[in-house]
């Protein structure tokens, strides 16, 4: 008998994992990602299941929240096979080592305070090091490609299929014999739209006798990207205009792309005013590279760029903010920015310090691009917060959130 289980991205939107045990076959794991949010606490919680006894790893995309926890499952003892595309692990490796990198330096600070209260011995270790992510990229990786079965076991494969969520993003497709029968069980990972900005569209799995599908949107429509698409434009016309500044805290991999991609697209239509943008998050700009590596995985539009001048994303006014006094240089800027950083839902990074350069100007505008959790800053402010704290100093919000 087949068993699925979910131990993560059940009842919460974060901390994707899913076990996978077929009657005659191998012990199968859909990812093994961060809890975030207000889940952030369980990132540390022993897994429910032994990691020795995980035979495979199937990664659907790179995003912290299916990715995040899969140094602590080797750490814990998985020594399996790690499946995913080639892309995919280009873009965890970002990830998880900026994730070590902001565990490691939290540990720190929080040791040097513990230390001068005398109470060191309470202070959490980071949940893995950069040691640790490593050990990932140094273990049994296997690279897939979009539409090529590969064999898990006898009578046993698994398909990825492009999902049109990010690059190296897949639906799994697992087909399997079962009591003589061929099933199929479909794990969506995160799934994109049609007409994204740089992706294409996810491809369709018409059959299934069992499907797992993300539903973080599921209870609501959106609107379309077209009208999404010019309210974005609007304000940024209008903010520029208005000697402001469009701050926008977004995701490194994924949204930080469409965002180039449109702002992009808005100069070579000339309608973009005269302005700079300001792209300051080093893990976006690793990120951006790597999208422009594989131009040909995304959409016409994006490679139609790419066509006209060598890469998707930059263009004149463009300039990346990869050391911290490229960061504090932008604070200099008194109009005509639009500065794009991290983290995506502001719960550290850089936009913390544009926050508190500019948050209290009304003619700047503050633009959210993406799921804000609860239990994070972001949700505060599109939930109308008037007065924030950042670095124990209070912030009056006066700009226009989007």
């Amino acid at each position: 008998m087949t068993l699925i289980q979910s131990f993560g991205a059940a009842e919460t939107v974060t901390g994707s994992c899913h076990f996978l045990q077929l009657k005659h076959g191998p012990r199968i794991l859909v990812d093994c990602g961060m809890f975030q949010g207000k889940a952030e606490k369980h990132a540390f919680d022993s897994f429910e299941f032994d990691p020795k006894d995980v035979d495979i790893l199937l990664i659907t995309h790179a995003h912290l929240d299916h990715v995040g926890r899969i140094p602590k499952l080797l750490i814990d003892g998985f020594d399996g096979r790690i499946i995913a595309l080639r892309s995919t692990m280009e873009l965890a490796e970002v990830v998880l080592l900026d994730s070590a990198k902001i565990a490691e330096e939290d540990y720190a600070t929080t040791l040097k305070k513990a230390r001068r209260r005398g109470d060191e011995g309470e202070v959490k270790k980071p949940l893995y090091t950069h040691d640790d992510v490593r050990a990932v990229f140094d273990s049994n990786i296997q690279y897939a490609e979009y539409d090529k079965p590969i064999t898990l076991a006898k009578d046993v494969q698994v398909t990825f299929r492009n999902a049109g969520h990010i690059l190296g993003s897949a639906t799994l497709q697992i087909d399997f014999e079962e009591q003589g029968q061929s099933k199929t069980v479909v794990f969506s990972g995160d799934l994109g739209n049609s007409n994204d900005l740089v992706m294409p569209d996810p491809q369709l799995i018409k059959k299934a006798d069992a499907l797992y599908i993300e539903s973080t949107y599921g209870d609501r429509n959106h609107r379309s990207i077209e009208a999404s698409i010019e309210e974005f434009r609007e304000v940024v016309i209008s903010t520029l205009n208005n000697q402001g500044n469009i701050i926008i805290p977004s995701f490194a991999i994924e949204r930080t792309q469409e965002l180039l991609v449109l702002i992009k697209q808005m100069h070579y239509d000339k309608v973009l005013p005269p302005c700079k943008v300001f792209l300051d998050s080093p893990m976006a700009i690793k990120a951006t590279k790597i999208y422009d590596r594989y131009h040909h995985s995304l959409n016409p539009a994006a490679r139609n760029l790419f066509n006209q001048d060598g890469s998707v994303f930059e263009f004149p006014a463009l300039s990346y903010s990869v050391t911290g006094a490229d960061s504090m240089a932008i604070n200099e800027e008194e109009s005509g920015c639009i500065i794009i950083a991290g983290s995506g839902m502001c719960n550290g990074g850089r936009i913390l310090h544009h926050f508190k350069h500019r948050l209290w100007n009304e003619r700047n505008s503050i633009l959210f691009v993406g799921f804000q959790a609860e239990g994070t800053l972001g949700r505060l402010l599109v939930e109308g917060a008037e007065e924030i704290r950042i670095y124990h100093e209070k912030l009056r919000s006066k700009p226009k959130f989007i």
